[in-house]
């Protein structure tokens, strides 16, 4: 079955191709061109196991609306506290965090989320524009071991902050002002839990905005007002460009993947998008890592016409109902959590309180610096990947192949026209 595509689609797709497939033989190219690009490695990191299984258990709920969440800032954070647990406590983080049979044999998942960690770091300003911070609060708690302090920090940037000794109202206070400065002082949505940390309790949180740079930008000439067919049918801006892509397309499954590089080629943005207009409950049943990285494999270099919507995707989370789902149920009952390792002098005290996750991704048109001095592509009968309708999304780091961002786009704001979905 082929994808839909709208009369109107087919009307401007002469100036997509125009727009894409100018040549200028006197500009010379400052990276390798698409068709040299080496494959990025597949999906073996552990924060590909827990972000599949952690979305599953967030899309569970039938009221999830753009879920976007970081599998490797809640894993590497998790990899933190595992460090510093001790008997069912550690054993229940570390089956969180076990790499996937996929990975090489002896690979540490505390090594490789330190490393991936690191490679997103260096990466940052060039692919990608990232607001990130990580930390461990602390709710009149025994004194928090240095050791622990700095190998978090070394290891996961994770740092240590104490909650003030106010009420609840003042402990989400103050972690909505730490939320506000991870994301660059994007104002975050309230949690929708309450949070009530008792003495001892831990609250682990995570804040990450992030913006792609495109290794090609899509031109403010290619953009122009369309129908997003979401959860409600919104007019929105969508972007246009036709180039050179990793593409599959499982038609047995009805499903298109797309792979576009961001600028420098350090990181990648994944775009699952079913064939017809749909919810993403069937595309979601899907997804298991192996079928994943099958469909990473069968990527191939191909002329593309893709379309996809500007879009502010933002998600505030409280993450305990879904860890405990997933087998994380010791370390929230005070009376057996093990966090020695924390402090020496936690145990019947410390205990996890939350796990709260603020995320933002913005789709927009910026390449980064020196796109336009890249040679032109040779476009040729392009496929079209148009993305009108709800898809999920990847971000994933090229040199160690961890997954830094996961998600979904149900809703595109914009001026509201009827539901459907």
């Amino acid at each position: 079955m082929l994808p839909r595509l709208p009369v109107y689609f087919l009307i401007s797709l002469p100036v997509l191709l125009v727009l894409g497939s100018k040549t200028n033989s006197s500009k010379k190219s400052t990276a390798a061109p698409a068709t040299a690009a080496p494959r990025p490695p597949p999906p073996h990191d552990p924060s590909w196991a827990l972000g599949l299984r952690l979305y599953q258990a967030l899309r569970s709920d039938s009221s999830a609306v753009n879920t976007l969440f970081s599998p490797l800032l809640v894993a590497s954070s998790l990899g933190a506290l595992s460090g510093g647990s001790a008997g069912a406590t550690a054993s229940q983080l570390q089956d969180l965090l076990k790499t996937p049979s996929l990975a090489k044999p002896g690979a540490k998942a505390g090594e490789i989320l330190s490393g991936a960690l690191k490679s997103f770091t260096e990466a940052n300003g060039t692919s990608f524009h990232l607001h990130s911070s990580s930390a461990v609060f602390s709710k009149q708690a025994p004194s928090v071991s240095p050791a622990f302090v700095k190998n978090s920090q070394a290891k996961f940037k994770l740092q240590h902050k104490p909650l003030g000794k106010g009420d609840s109202k003042a402990d989400l206070k103050q972690l909505h002002t730490w939320a506000k400065a991870g994301l660059g002082g994007l104002e975050s949505a309230p949690l929708e839990a309450e949070i009530k940390a008792k003495a001892g309790a831990l609250i682990v949180a995570n804040a990450l905005r992030f913006k792609g740079l495109w290794e090609r930008e899509f031109s403010e000439e290619s953009t122009d007002r369309r129908t997003f067919l979401g959860k409600k049918y919104t007019k929105v801006m969508m972007m246009h460009r036709a180039g050179l892509y990793r593409h599959h397309e499982d038609v047995e499954n009805m499903v298109q993947v797309l792979e576009a590089p961001l600028w420098g080629g350090k990181a990648s943005l994944v775009l699952l998008l079913p064939f017809q207009v749909e919810n993403l409950s069937r595309l979601e049943k899907l997804l298991t890592l192996e079928r994943l990285s099958k469909w990473l494999e069968k990527t191939n270099v191909t002329s593309m016409a893709i379309s996809l919507p500007k879009a502010n995707i933002t998600s505030t989370l409280s993450l305990q109902k879904q860890l405990s789902a997933l087998g994380l149920t010791d370390a929230w009952d005070q009376k057996v959590a093990d966090f020695s390792g924390v402090s020496d002098k936690s145990k019947g005290k410390l205990h996890l309180g939350g796990v709260l996750h603020w995320a933002s991704l913005e789709l927009a048109a910026q390449a980064g610096k020196g796109s336009a001095d890249l040679e032109e592509e040779n476009i040729e009968k392009p496929k079209m990947f148009y993305a009108d309708h709800p898809f999920i999304m990847f971000v994933r780091d090229n040199a160690t192949g961890a997954l830094l961002l996961m998600g979904a786009l149900d809703h595109a704001e914009g001026e509201a026209m009827h539901d459907e979905l």
